[in-house]
C-alpha cells in the first residue's frame, strides 16, 4: 500500500521518467539496425553519440531557462519535445543528418532530465516524502519494456521509424496521465525570496557523487561482457548477462531503495549503498568463475542503483524552492562527465592492465564515496 501511495504521489513526474526509459530503451536496441542504415561506422557511430552528449550537456545547464518560460507546463511539454525529437533518428539514411538528429534528441532528453528530476524533489518537499527512488525505477522499467518491444519489433522487421512513432504515441497517452498529477510550481511554492545564491561547495559534491555513480553504471554496461568472455571464456550469450544482470538489479534495487529512503538519511543510504556496490565491482574484478562474477555483477548494480537518485534528492531537498531546478541543472552537468570519463578511463586501464584492474578502479572509486565525498557534503549541510 505504501509504494501504491507514492505512486499516486509521483503521477505527476513518474510518467516522464518512463516515457524517457520508452525511447533510450528502444534506442538502444535498434542501434544494430539505426547504424548501418546511416552509412556509420563504429568510429563515426561513437563521434555521433559524443556530439549529441555535448549537445545534452549544454540543454541541461540551460534547462532553468527553458523550465522559466514554460512555466507550470514545462514537465508535459518536454516530455512531448523529446517524444517529437525522438522520431528523427529513425528517419535518418546519412550520418551527418543521424548526428544532428541525435543532437536534437539528446538536447530535449538533457531538458526533460533536469526538468523532471526537479519537479519530483518539489513534490518530496511538499509531500514529505522521499520518491526520487520510485521515479527512477519507472524510467528502469520503461527502459526494459522499451528494449524487449523494440528488440521483438525488429525481429518482425518493422522498420526502426514505426518503433520510434509507436513509443512516441504511447508518451502521449504518458503524458495525459501525468496531467492529472500535482506538480508543484517551483515560484508558486518558494516562501525563501531572501535565500542566499547557490554555492558550489554544495554542488560539487553532490555532483561528483552522481558523476562516479554514472560512470559506474556506464563501465560495467560497457565492458562487462568483455570481462566476462575475455577472461572467463564466456560466450556471447552467458556475457551478455553482465549487463542484463545491472539493469534488473538496478530496477530491483530502486524499488527496494524506496523504502530504505523513508527510514534512513540519503547520507547513510548513499554510502551503505556505495559500499556494496564497491564490493560488487572488486568481487566481478577478482572472480575466478562466472557464478561468482555475476554474483558480483548483480551486488554492484543493487548498490549503485540508489546512488545517483539519493544524490539528486538530498540536492533538492537542501536548496531553497526557487533555485532547485538550477541546483538539478548544474549537479546533472558535472554527472554526466562519468559518460565522458568512464569510457577512456576504462579503455586505459585494459588496454595497459586488463579489465580485472579497471573493475578494481571503479571499486576504489566507489569507496571515494562514503569515505570522501558523503561527509563532506554533510559538512556543507550543516555549516
Amino acid at each position: 500500500m505504501t509504494l501504491l501511495r507514492d505512486l499516486v504521489l509521483s503521477r505527476g513526474p513518474a510518467p516522464s521518467f518512463a516515457a524517457m526509459g520508452l525511447f533510450w530503451g528502444a534506442f538502444a536496441a535498434l542501434v544494430p539496425e539505426i547504424k548501418p542504415k546511416a552509412g556509420l561506422s563504429d568510429g563515426g557511430f561513437g563521434l555521433a553519440m559524443l556530439v549529441a552528449a555535448c549537445g545534452a550537456v549544454m540543454a541541461m545547464w540551460l534547462a532553468p531557462l527553458a523550465e522559466a518560460r514554460m512555466g507550470r507546463h514545462a514537465l508535459p511539454v518536454a516530455t512531448l519535445a523529446m517524444a517529437a525529437a525522438f522520431l528523427l533518428p529513425g528517419l535518418t539514411t546519412v550520418g551527418v543528418a543521424f548526428a544532428l538528429s541525435m543532437t536534437l534528441a539528446s538536447m530535449a532528453s538533457g531538458t526533460l532530465d533536469v526538468v523532471m528530476n526537479a519537479r519530483v524533489a518539489a513534490v518530496e518537499a511538499g509531500a514529505r516524502r522521499s520518491l526520487m527512488n520510485l521515479n527512477h525505477a519507472v524510467f528502469s522499467v520503461g527502459y526494459a519494456f522499451a528494449a524487449i518491444t523494440a528488440g521483438l519489433m525488429r525481429e518482425a522487421q518493422i522498420p526502426p521509424a514505426l518503433v520510434l512513432a509507436c513509443m512516441s504515441a504511447l508518451t502521449v497517452g504518458l503524458v495525459w496521465i501525468g496531467l492529472g498529477g500535482w506538480v508543484p510550481d517551483p515560484e508558486a511554492e518558494d516562501s525563501t525570496s531572501g535565500a542566499p545564491p547557490l554555492s558550489w561547495a554544495l554542488l560539487l559534491p553532490g555532483g561528483a557523487i552522481i558523476l562516479i555513480a554514472f560512470l559506474v553504471e556506464q563501465a560495467t554496461e560497457g565492458w562487462s561482457a568483455l570481462h566476462l568472455e575475455r577472461n572467463m571464456g564466456a560466450g556471447a550469450a552467458q556475457g551478455a548477462l553482465g549487463p542484463a544482470l545491472l539493469g534488473i538489479t538496478m530496477a530491483i534495487g530502486r524499488l527496494s531503495g524506496q523504502a530504505m529512503a523513508q527510514r534512513f538519511t540519503e547520507a547513510s543510504v548513499i554510502s551503505c549503498a556505495a559500499t556494496l556496490s564497491a564490493a560488487g565491482a572488486i568481487t566481478a574484478a577478482l572472480a575466478d568463475g562466472l557464478a561468482l562474477a555475476y554474483s558480483g555483477f548483480a551486488v554492484l548494480g543493487l548498490g549503485v542503483s540508489v546512488v545517483a537518485p539519493m544524490a539528486f534528492a538530498w540536492i533538492g531537498r537542501l536548496v531553497p524552492a526557487r533555485h532547485r531546478t538550477h541546483a538539478i541543472a548544474r549537479i546533472s552537468v558535472v554527472g554526466y562527465a562519468g559518460f565522458f570519463i568512464g569510457p577512456p578511463m576504462m579503455g586505459f586501464l585494459s588496454e595497459g592492465f586488463g579489465l580485472q584492474a579497471s573493475f578494481s578502479a571503479v571499486s576504489l572509486l566507489l569507496l571515494v564515496v562514503p569515505l570522501a565525498l558523503v561527509p563532506l557534503l554533510a559538512r556543507r549541510t550543516m555549516a
